[in-house]
């Protein structure tokens, strides 16, 4: 036994170096997480981008349309580089989902909250990390389906037409569908904060950003958070209507969002804006990606 010591200790030295280099990285922005994250970034910004692009055509009458993400994919999967693109835009959006769900598991109480502040704080960054993972993982699903020919055709406002119809048959479901509203309208508005506030630059190493990449990464930013408070407090309401009504079919996706905007009064004006804030945010998230602070915890 005395000569095996040494030799199982040696072992478990071996594992734990590559745990304890990854937790570094992690805490650090550095190395794989920092891939991970930028990565992520780059292909949230493409994919707002191209959504943004294709709602300025249609505002302009020029064949765009109002979609969603997916949907936006989806009409990439026809382009002469589409299936690059998506492959590409897969391994970003799975990057982004893996980066989140890291984040997450590496968050820590700060140590100037009191004990149970803190403790609600970190769960409460933990559970919004979590959630944006979710979403990124879906739609690299989503994304690898169309890359492979067996994404459906289902619009986001179809399937949200589908999912309030079931959580409104559920006991109490108008209270929940209704709480999920009244949380989408809060994103909204916490898009519009975090916006006008410049909230978002408390991220960046703006010392190693010049000063014209700060005045317009900040420009951009706060325009294209202008534009998805807009989308998402759309989302929200309608999603509060159709709980009111009992209506599944009030109901919104991003693509509905956009749609309402471009029938409303002055519709091509209202969606155009939009669009070009959505184009905005897709800048932001390269200048992100780029300068942000990536450290965990």
């Amino acid at each position: 036994m005395a000569t095996r010591q040494p030799v199982l200790e040696r072992g478990q030295a071996s594992v734990e170096r590559p745990v304890q280099r990854a937790e570094a990285d992690a805490r650090s922005g550095r190395g794989w997480y920092a891939v991970l994250a930028r990565t992520g970034l780059v292909a949230k910004g493409v994919s707002y981008g191209i959504v943004g692009i294709l709602a300025i055509k249609l505002a302009l009458g020029d064949g765009g349309k109002a979609t969603s993400r997916a949907g936006a994919l989806h009409s990439l999967a026809g382009q002469t580089f589409g299936k690059i693109m998506l492959a590409l835009l897969a391994i970003g959006f799975a990057a982004y989902a893996i980066w989140r769900f890291v984040q997450a598991v590496a968050e820590r109480e700060d140590a100037s909250d009191g004990e149970a502040k803190g403790a609600a704080k970190k769960w409460g960054k933990r559970a919004g990390y979590v959630g944006r993972g979710l979403v990124y993982a879906a739609l690299t699903a989503s994304t690898v389906k169309i890359l492979f020919g067996s994404g459906g055709g289902e619009s986001q406002s179809e399937k949200a037409h589908k999912t309030t119809a079931m959580v409104l048959s559920w006991p109490a479901g108008t209270w929940l569908a209704g709480i999920a509203g009244a949380v989408i309208v809060g994103i909204g508005l916490w898009n519009l904060y975090r916006g006008i506030a410049r909230k978002f630059e408390d991220r960046w190493q703006t010392g190693e950003m010049g000063e014209q990449a700060r005045k317009w990464g900040a420009r951009a930013g706060v325009v294209g958070h202008a534009a998805r408070a807009v989308v998402f407090s759309l989302i929200g309401i309608f999603l509060v209507k159709a709980a009111i009504d009992y209506k599944p079919k009030d109901a919104i996706g991003f693509d509905g969002a956009l749609q309402k905007l471009a029938q409303a009064g002055y519709g091509p004006y209202l969606l155009g804006l939009t669009a070009a804030g959505l184009v905005a945010y897709g800048l932001y998230c390269f200048v992100d990606a780029r300068y942000r602070d990536v450290s965990a915890g």
